[in-house]
């Protein structure tokens, strides 16, 4: 996981990289975030065009790409490393017409009821607008 900021109380939020982290993050949060981003993932890679025609240079940028293509997957961690929340946010978190912001807390339950400090904080970080109405899909 790669840091990506700080947030009050001690927490602080983290990107997922890889499969096996969204695999932890989806057992510990009881949550399907690791099928979300293998789809994404997928997608991702189905758009990238190799540079080179010599087979062992063609994924050279492979990772470049995916870093680029896939939106943000974050989980926030209290300071034990205890999961609090789940974040899908765009690519680059850079604000993306239709793209549609996901944020849940355990069991798919609701993450501003105790978080909404940590939210803002990450809102705050990529300039995005986080509100609940827009990002808990399971109100």
């Amino acid at each position: 996981m790669k840091y990506v900021c700080d947030a009050p109380g001690g927490k602080t939020w983290f990107r997922m990289e890889t499969e096996a982290e969204a695999e932890q993050e989806s057992a510990l949060m009881r949550h399907a975030v690791a099928k979300h981003f293998r789809l994404a993932k997928d997608k991702a890679k189905g758009s990238y065009k190799p540079t080179s025609t010599v087979s062992f240079e063609q994924n050279i940028g492979l990772e470049a790409h995916l870093q680029r293509q896939m939106p943000l997957f974050l989980t926030l961690r209290s300071r034990s490393g205890d999961g609090l929340a789940t974040a899908m946010l765009p690519p680059g978190g850079d604000e993306t017409p239709g793209f549609r912001i996901i944020i849940v807390g355990a069991d798919n339950g609701d993450p501003y009821n105790g978080q909404a400090d940590a939210i803002q904080v990450l809102a705050s970080h990529f300039g995005l607008t986080l509100a609940r109405e827009h990002c808990f899909p399971y109100r």
